[in-house]
């Protein structure tokens, strides 16, 4: 099969990229961790190297101008609809990605139009205008 035969497969599989990107829904970049943590008193029950801690405490990290920002989560639907959030910020990583690699299987398969034999592109076919005419001098302002 010629690649250019392929060019009409690879534009229908970028149109249903394109729509399922368009059906990905709310999204925000970040990561999501549960983490167990110590508080410090000597008397609390988490100061027992046995015991897994207090939590799980529920963070959302993202870089913001170019610094980590933690958000703390409450459990219940406020986590569970970052977690949608994010998961949706990865399919949608995932549909760019792939959008991204038929667009330059496209751009291979597609034609080159040769230039004439004298260098020049082919010429227009007659009755089209090939744009505007050399433009006149400017006249110098009067005195």
């Amino acid at each position: 099969m010629t690649p250019h035969s392929d060019l009409p497969d690879l534009e229908q599989q970028r149109s249903r990229l394109h729509a399922g990107l368009a059906a990905v829904g709310d999204f925000r970049p970040g990561s999501l961790s549960a983490v167990m943590r110590r508080c410090g008193k000597p008397t609390c029950v988490c100061a027992d190297p046995a015991h897994p801690g207090h939590g799980p405490q529920h963070i959302l990290t993202k870089k913001v101008a170019g610094k980590t920002v933690a958000v703390h989560l409450k459990p219940g639907t406020e986590l569970e609809k970052v977690t949608g959030e994010v998961a949706n910020y990865k399919l949608f990583k995932q549909i760019v990605g792939e959008i991204v690699e038929v667009s330059e299987a496209i751009c291979g398969a597609r034609r080159v139009v040769p230039l004439a034999d004298d260098g020049q592109p082919p010429t227009q076919p007659a009755g089209e205008r090939g744009g505007s005419s050399a433009s006149s001098r400017r006249s110098s302002p009067p005195r």
